[in-house]
């Protein structure tokens, strides 16, 4: 029992009644910030302190594998500083082994890492982990020969292998806490405060109410978006210069290039204006920034697409698609006046946002695009639809009625867009003695 090991150790109730479940197979549903990867990590280790053991903790990404090792390490501490001795022995940056032979391995999620292993298994925020039905048949021997499993994660739609442990019924023993549980119980978190900053009603019941949302009227299922999002693509509002001009973002062990690709989705009403940034690596388009401007004048939007196309920031953007509808069409039309052919406009008219999203999607199925682990990029690109109108005309949009949502998707097809369109020069011969050359530029509208 927890209380036995650190009887002092302040926990909220619903994280004693999971450490002191004993079963060798549990799972816990739970909403986001409640302490599921603190949890996690402390029951590995009470379990390395108690008998000699291994413990392996899986996570969704190396990014927060890092994290949980943190965790594992603060416990450690704890400890150490209760018992005024050795807890740790020796100490990684994956792995640390305590003085009686245990150890506490914390790895991001892969089939590989786990298959052949004897030991207690832990995996943390399994809905979002790559290939999760490899994992599990690769980690079920372990809890039949009777170690045990311990599994946790935020919803992430239905049809995954977590939402289908979830309903099993009894096999498992199942934890269940919202948001509204854990404040209810202690948490100090202004539920007011944070769901002000949910934008989406889908995405707070989600992430905090652990409502399993069905992906099926979604043109893009919540699955095919967690395999495509890694910690090598960001979203965040970089030193535009330096690391542009070396592709310093570029994952470990590829070569840097500068093939980057941009789309600009302008914002009406009250929607963002969003510039997307693809970088290709060999043939996987990185994300290298998200640039959001809400409520921000004309001149200022125009002056940061300028400063990116003219090479001010360090970088040379190769092509450009811009969302010329409505108020953009000025925007589009100065920037191609200015930068030449290289410059797109785009008409979002029906045929063409429904190859625009089509696109898209296939290089998510395909993996051949990376995207930031977002929640708002997350339920930007789940809000889209494939909807048919009483004219039979096929509509895509997070909206029926308003098409002008979606605005990181969007600018994100559109960059991705500006990387697939043509941009060469043809040679025609004709029948007669004479030769001559067309330069066609931009895209072959569907």
């Amino acid at each position: 029992m927890v209380s036995d090991v650190a009887p002092e150790l302040i926990l909220l109730p619903y994280q004693r009644r999971w450490l002191n479940d004993k079963s060798p197979l549990k799972v816990w549903l739970a909403a986001r910030q409640t302490g599921k990867s603190f949890s996690l990590a402390l029951e590995a280790v009470v379990e390395g302190l108690e008998s000699r053991s291994t413990n392996l903790i899986l996570s969704a990404s190396e990014r927060q594998s890092r994290e949980v090792m943190e965790k594992v390490l603060t416990h450690l501490r704890y400890f150490h500083a209760r018992s005024e001795e050795a807890i740790t022995s020796e100490e990684t940056r994956e792995e640390v082994r305590l003085p009686n032979g245990s150890r506490i391995i914390t790895l991001p999620a892969n089939p590989d890492t786990v298959r052949g292993f004897s030991g207690n298994v832990f995996l943390d925020e399994f809905a979002f982990h790559q290939d999760p039905e490899a994992i599990w048949r690769a980690m079920y021997p372990a809890v039949t020969r009777g170690f045990k499993a311990r599994i946790s994660s935020t919803p992430n739609g239905k049809g995954n292998l977590f939402h289908t442990l979830w309903t099993l019924g009894e096999r498992p023993s199942r934890h269940r806490t919202t948001i509204y549980d854990a404040v209810r119980e202690g948490l100090p978190i202004n539920l007011e405060e944070l769901k002000t900053g949910i934008l989406q009603p889908e995405a707070w019941a989600q992430e905090y109410e652990c409502v399993f949302l069905d992906s099926v009227s979604s043109f893009i299922p919540y699955e095919l978006i967690a395999a495509c999002e890694d910690e090598g693509a960001t979203a965040e509002e970089l030193e535009l210069g330096e690391n542009f001009k070396t592709g310093a973002k570029a994952p470990l062990g590829s070569a840097p290039t500068h093939e980057f690709y941009l789309g600009l989705d302008i914002g009406r009403k009250n929607d963002l204006t969003v510039f997307w940034l693809w970088q290709k690596e060999g043939d996987v388009y990185w994300t290298r920034m998200m640039r959001e401007m809400r409520d921000t004048p004309f001149s200022l939007q125009r002056n940061f697409l300028y400063g990116l196309l003219s090479g001010s920031f360090g970088l040379s953007v190769r092509r450009a698609a811009i969302d010329s509808t409505g108020m953009g069409a000025q925007l589009a039309e100065e920037a191609r006046e200015k930068f030449g052919p290289s410059i797109e406009p785009v008409n979002f008219t029906l045929p063409v946002k429904e190859d625009l999203a089509v696109t898209l999607k296939r290089a998510l199925e395909e993996r051949k695009v990376r995207i930031p682990s977002s929640p708002l990029i997350r339920e930007d690109f789940h809000s889209i639809k494939r909807q048919t109108t009483s004219a039979g005309n096929v509509r895509f949009g997070a909206d029926p009625d308003d098409m002008g949502h979606a605005d990181r998707f969007w600018a994100a097809a559109l960059g991705l867009h500006a990387a697939k369109a043509p941009q060469a020069v043809f040679e025609f011969e004709s029948v007669r003695p004479r030769t001559f050359q067309k330069n066609i530029f931009g895209s072959i509208r569907i």
